[in-house]
């Protein structure tokens, strides 16, 4: 199991817009790729000096030279450029924005296009990260009090409120007199997931008013225009329908309507007596151990402790089961490796996939616009091996290097004492990173069951363990760069992992308050 030692970066005081910055990687950061022991001694660079305000419009000259220099380091540096299309697919995109970005564009319309583009790449952390942008764009672009008043989820093409302003299970079929799956149809080619993975651009696009910035706000106002009024058509929970007028609100309005978490949002802050996770007991005495997240990266709480001590009480109190709830975690560090140390009987190791990039060395000439928290991530050194050949003639480029360690850097050893009773893991499409690793070692060793919905992420690999944030110089915007990729050896499916118990709520049950998920698991 790879230790915090080699995987955390230091925590030592880091401002604030370079913390936030790091959090924001880290929450998608799979811990099994982090480059090495250097990452221990990281430091987040100094902050620089205030930046200039947004331009409002970009001009041709701008925009384009700024697409040509991210092109040339998605080509040099990116691990997951070619994992899902073609090189001709993927030049002939660059072409495409080429000539979009031709004439002077609004900095909104600037962005959109710029998220289409990344988004065709199919990869789940490739995109221009709302939180790694400016604040002069991010006040710009998305801090507008343009958004609905309401959270939401999409069941399939179907908007379901959850919260807010309008009751439970109320349907909205339209807004502003377009049907809510024209809407979405318009939205997902400007979202990110891995590979043909669409469950995870549903669960990007859902509001649940607990992230900082939610993504459907940002490109509903770029795709259809900032509004202050909304006209709604609505099916009610009892059935009748109604147009109604909702006044748009500001995020944190939106927030104050929606019942604070239990835990702290910020897991930098979290305390034994305030943890981000909770561990409960059934009647039945079955364990809930609920994890809203792994982005413990730059926290002071000593998780493993906390873990370590909730998995020594479940195995002495012999609980009959132990229900994992990761549907609302994305990812971060490998936190889960805890717990199948706990459940396993064996060495588990993930020997159907290897740790792939495509360089050894960033060019000097491309260094100039990249920044990170492991200045590792610039030179691989010896740490990579060229992998000559291995995947020509698979739709793929064969300029790759493989890390030395790749069949041995996921291995976890079983740890007492042991968890004898059973696992029930709830998945979501939200599980995209290394809660996506964790389901999938699950599914691998035999140690549970998988309850809910089919994850994110994708069975030929997903991409993390080290990113470069792309400061483009002209525009000023921001774009993430993943540099490893974690990819299947064999032919794999372009899926998430299926559940092995798929249950979905439905309208009903969210109007009710019902939770058939966790209903399900322990009827189990």
């Amino acid at each position: 199991m790879t230790t915090p030692e080699a995987s955390t970066p230091s925590r030592q005081p880091v401002p604030e817009p370079q913390r936030r910055r790091l959090l924001q990687a880290a929450a998608t950061l799979p811990c099994w790729a982090v480059a090495g022991p250097a990452a221990a001694q990281a430091t987040a660079s100094p902050p620089p000096s205030p930046p200039p305000p947004a331009k409002a419009v970009l001009t041709a000259r701008e925009l384009q030279a700024d697409l040509a220099l991210l092109a040339e380091l998605y080509d040099t540096l990116h691990a997951g450029l070619l994992r899902f299309q073609t090189e001709a697919q993927y030049h002939a995109r660059v072409q495409a924005l080429h000539q979009t970005f031709s004439r002077d564009l609004p900095l909104a319309t600037a962005f959109r296009e710029l998220s289409r583009f990344t988004a065709a790449v199919r990869c789940g952390h490739t995109y221009a990260n709302f939180y790694n942008q400016r604040r002069s764009v991010q006040q710009a672009l998305f801090a507008g009090r343009d958004k609905l008043p309401f959270t939401f989820t999409w069941l399939g093409p179907r908007m379901v409120v959850t919260g807010g302003t309008l009751a439970r299970g109320t349907e909205v079929l339209a807004i502003d007199g377009m049907p809510v799956a024209e809407v979405l149809a318009q939205l997902l080619p400007l979202v990110r997931t891995d590979g043909h993975n669409d469950a995870k651009k549903l669960a990007l696009l859902s509001v649940r008013g607990r992230d900082g910035w939610e993504t459907f706000d940002i490109f509903f106002a770029q795709a259809f225009g900032s509004r202050s009024l909304f006209v709604l058509d609505l099916r009610l929970p009892d059935g009748s329908t109604r147009r109604q007028e909702v006044q748009a609100i500001g995020l944190e309005e939106r927030r104050s309507a929606v019942p604070a978490p239990p835990a702290p949002t910020d897991a930098t802050d979290a305390t034994d007596a305030t943890p981000p996770w909770q561990l409960r007991y059934e009647p039945d005495g079955s364990a809930v151990l609920t994890m809203g997240g792994w982005g413990l990266y730059n926290s002071r709480w000593d998780w493993q402790r906390w873990l370590n001590a909730a998995l020594d009480e479940i195995a002495e109190r012999r609980s009959l089961a132990l229900v994992v709830d990761l549907r609302d975690n994305e990812g971060g560090l490998d936190c889960g490796d805890l717990i199948l140390a706990r459940c396993a009987t064996r060495v588990l190791r993930d020997e159907g996939s290897e740790r792939l990039v495509r360089y050894r060395r960033v060019p000097d000439a491309l260094r100039a616009p990249l920044d990170t928290w492991d200045k590792s991530f610039f030179d691989w050194g010896d740490r990579v091996e060229p992998l000559a050949g291995a995947r020509e003639g698979r739709g793929e480029d064969a300029r790759w290097y493989r890390f030395v360690d790749s069949a041995t850097a996921r291995s976890i050893e079983p740890r007492g004492p042991r968890f004898a009773g059973a696992l029930r893991v709830l998945t979501s499409s939200t599980n995209s990173s290394a809660t996506f690793r964790f389901a999938q070692l699950v599914r691998q060793h035999r140690l549970g069951t998988l309850i809910g919905g089919a994850t994110g992420g994708n069975q030929r690999g997903i991409t993390g363990g080290g990113f470069f944030f792309v400061r483009l110089p002209e525009t000023g915007l921001e774009v993430d760069l993943p540099l490893v990729g974690q990819y299947a050896r064999a032919d794999a499916p372009d899926a998430g992992i299926a559940p092995d118990v798929p249950v979905a709520p439905t309208v009903a049950d969210i109007a009710a308050g019902r939770d058939p998920v966790l209903a399900a698991a322990l009827r189990l």
